[in-house]
């Protein structure tokens, strides 16, 4: 049997103004170990985040992004696979759990076969399985990543390292909310005005991230009008927080699709977090993951 370690990390996408475009990996990760097996068939293991809840068979989303990754390269699907996942990330809560997954499936299986895959190709495969790149870049790059679909429809992405006092805090809510019905609720069209407004904004990120993280250029920078005020009905109390947050000074927006709150502390701001948030939250302060997605090959059996 052959075994390979995949470690991954949570992501926040969009980052308030750049929608589709910037994300974030954070020290918060999916551990996964796959094993190729003589014996036929799937057997997958959860615990953590998904358990009782996902496939065990082949429906996993890591054995599917193993299958495609396989097939991507032209080699023959393995008799047997057996994984043992350790999920850490939230589900359905805008912490790229999903694109984990699949960058741990097609991670593994590059790993496990001797056809290969470029990282260009790994890119390009796990965005087409998500089916857009801002989670999928930082995951596999780590740090904070622009990503953007070329002309020919090529996913590609440029990698920067935040300052390093950039403090990324989470708030978890225990609502779920589906990146599909998120995405539904943005319309086909928006004022030129609020795409210029983004425009801006989203270049003031770039600059306050990697080089100048002050509260107040963070608050500037962090505004949206893309895609963050439609989605709030879908999340109300996640709307509600950011505005709170927001009014007492802490850069705040909604992670990913939602409904997690994305903050940035600092030592001026982090004591203004905990009294706007209740108890049905769950308050988590992390680093930025500067490597992204780990691959590992423990003692070959």
């Amino acid at each position: 049997m052959t075994t390979v370690r995949i470690r991954v990390p949570a992501t926040s996408a969009n980052l308030g103004p750049g929608f589709d475009a910037l994300g974030l990996a954070l020290t918060l990760y999916d551990d996964v170990e796959a094993t190729l097996t003589a014996e036929p068939g799937v057997r997958v293991s959860v615990a953590g985040e998904g358990a009782g809840e996902v496939d065990l068979g082949e429906g996993h989303l890591v054995v599917r992004a193993m299958r495609e990754a396989y097939a991507r390269m032209g080699t023959p699907q393995p008799a047997g696979i057996a994984l043992r996942c350790v999920n850490r990330i939230p589900h359905a809560r805008g912490l790229g759990s999903s694109s984990a997954a699949v960058c741990a499936g097609i991670l593994a299986a590059r790993a496990l076969s001797d056809g290969g895959l470029s990282d260009d190709e790994v890119f390009a495969l796990a965005t087409e399985m998500e089916g857009h790149p801002d989670n999928v870049a930082p995951c596999l790059a780590g740090g904070l990543t622009v990503a953007w679909t070329d002309h020919a429809g090529a996913a590609r992405m440029v990698k920067l390292a935040p300052d390093e006092r950039v403090r990324p805090v989470v708030v978890i809510p225990t609502t779920r909310l589906a990146t599909e019905t998120a995405r539904g609720l943005l319309p086909k069209d928006v004022p030129h005005k609020d795409a210029s407004f983004n425009a801006g904004r989203a270049a003031l990120l770039i600059a306050a991230l990697t080089s100048r993280p002050e509260p107040e250029l963070l608050l500037a920078a962090t505004e949206d009008r893309l895609h963050q005020p439609y989605r709030a009905p879908a999340m109300p109390e996640s709307a509600r927080l950011v505005e709170r947050l927001r009014a007492v000074g802490v850069p705040a927006v909604v992670s990913g699709a939602g409904p997690t709150v994305l903050a940035f502390s600092s030592p001026d701001t982090q004591d203004l977090i905990a009294p706007e948030v209740g108890n049905d939250w769950h308050i988590q302060q992390m680093d930025v993951d500067p490597v992204g997605a780990n691959v590992q090959f423990p003692e070959t059996r």
